[in-house]
């Protein structure tokens, strides 16, 4: 609605993981060579795990971009399956036939001719499973079983597991040790900083209005003359826009977002449409307020009175607390006093006659 009013030729926040629009931040450059480390080496797992939002899934899809055709990928993204559905998973997504309700032992040999195949035709084979926090134990060993897959001289399969944090924490129970012992390389995506986000938003407005495409090795992230991998690239656009956002909204776009890719996409998506509807070329912070609180459920004007209602509340509970202890000390010295001391009770004296008259 907004694009041709701002001049793009295509949508910059989409929150669909489009490997063209990845921002190529440290961590996640150094994430992307984690990968490609992963895929250049003989068999075990690579751990790539992040918070949700913070761009795991578009840089797989980039390393996915830059594999040649002597890798053959099977991707999931529906890991809250059994042993044999994964397994029959596995199989769909690597073009395997198999029979009606085939048993785990008959797909497992099915992989395992299949990717002895691959091998004599000179192929890697790579599985890829996303949102793998959600497997179950048994399936975990189930895939740590089809690593030992093998010839004499390298392991069949390449395993990618992309996850929450919560999937650092399942791989490192005891149970687990056997699978851990067999990951190659390991990393973390983090949310990106202040001046990260800049840039990202900036990065994405010029990716989204560029003609012409244009790519720029990533230096020593790029494998080189690898088999596996064509080059791995970010695309860069010919020309640099002017800032679209003003210094002001984007540092309020890190404190509403917390520097999460996803958040940063829905946030901008609509402070870019209420720029256009007040027909501003600039997103100024009081448009990027508005647009964080329709995406956040916040209303925007409410800010200042959350402060109060909050102060407001802390001071209820210190004066609770003041009052709690207050009793509680109260009640306490009455009961030491009542302990050590003891009370005479005397009678009142007797009130002096009435004389008569």
């Amino acid at each position: 609605m907004y694009r041709k009013y701002f001049d793009m030729k295509r949508p910059p926040f989409s929150i669909a993981p489009d490997p063209r629009y990845l921002y190529m931040s440290e961590q996640h450059r150094e994430a992307l060579a984690h990968l490609l480390y992963g895929i250049r080496s003989d068999g075990g797992f690579v751990l790539l795990t992040g918070e949700v939002g913070t761009g795991k899934t578009t840089i797989c899809r980039r390393l996915l971009d830059t594999l040649t055709k002597n890798i053959v990928v099977a991707f999931i993204i529906l890991p809250t399956l059994s042993v044999a559905e994964l397994l029959a998973a596995i199989c769909d997504e690597f073009g395997i036939t198999y029979p009606r309700k085939p048993g785990i032992k008959v797909l497992v040999d099915l992989i395992n001719s299949f990717l002895l195949d691959l091998n004599a035709s000179r192929k890697k084979a790579i599985l890829i499973i996303d949102e793998a926090q959600n497997l179950s134990r048994d399936v975990l060993e189930q895939i740590r079983l089809l690593t030992n897959l093998e010839t004499n001289e390298r392991k069949l399969l390449q395993i990618i597991l992309i996850g929450q944090p919560e999937l650092r924490d399942k791989v490192a129970k005891p149970e687990l040790r056997q699978l851990a012992q067999r990951i190659v390389a390991r990393c973390h995506i983090k949310a990106l900083s202040k001046t990260d986000v800049a840039c990202y938003v900036n990065h994405r407005i010029a990716v989204a209005r560029r003609r012409r495409a244009r790519r720029q090795e990533l230096g020593e992230s790029s494998p080189g003359h690898s088999p596996e991998v064509r080059g791995v690239y970010e695309e860069v656009p010919g020309e640099v826009p002017p800032d679209l956002f003003s210094r002001d909204a984007l540092n309020s776009l890190y404190a509403y977002s917390s520097g999460v890719p996803r958040l940063i996409n829905l946030i901008c998506d609509r402070a870019l449409l209420g720029a256009f509807v007040q027909q501003k070329k600039i997103v100024d912070r009081s448009t990027l307020v508005k647009a964080a609180g329709e995406v956040l459920g916040d209303h925007p004007s409410g800010a200042g009175r959350k402060w109060k209602v909050a102060i407001t509340a802390a001071i209820a509970l210190c004066a609770s607390l003041g009052l709690l202890y207050y009793f509680s000390n109260g009640f306490e010295s009455l009961r030491n006093h009542g302990g050590h001391e003891q009370v005479m009770l005397r009678p009142l004296p007797k009130a002096p006659p009435v004389e008569k008259n």
